[in-house]
């Protein structure tokens, strides 16, 4: 059975990733205030982007691998960059102690010995 992955866009902005075996219908639900608690909230939404698969479970694994993408990664993914993807990676965990290292790096000094 066919399925897709899609990522709307809400009325404050935000993007919600879902996936379904009929886009049309579920796009129609999303709208009419029948989906998923976060677009009941910020109708109405706007189907942006969208991808088929021929099996629903696999367009259900790609949904969630999306959900856990930065905004940033999930524009890269709609605007065809593909080659942005893997720098736009690092997980926030990473991240965050990406930029305590950075900081504490910039603290630091150093001195030579004589």
């Amino acid at each position: 059975m066919n399925g897709y992955m899609y990522i709307l866009e809400c009325s404050d902005g935000s993007y919600y990733t879902g996936s379904t075996k009929d886009i049309d219908r579920r796009l129609e639900q999303h709208q009419n205030g029948e989906g998923a608690n976060h677009t009941k909230k910020r109708l109405p939404v706007k189907l942006l982007y969208y991808e088929h698969y021929n099996r629903i479970d696999t367009a259900f694994y790609r949904e969630k691998q999306v959900q856990g993408w930065s905004r940033v990664k999930k524009e890269a993914l709609m605007s065809g960059d593909l080659e942005e993807l893997p720098g736009l990676s690092m997980a926030y965990r990473d991240k965050d102690w990406a930029s305590r290292a950075s900081a504490l790096d910039s603290n630091k000094t150093t001195t030579s010995e004589p």
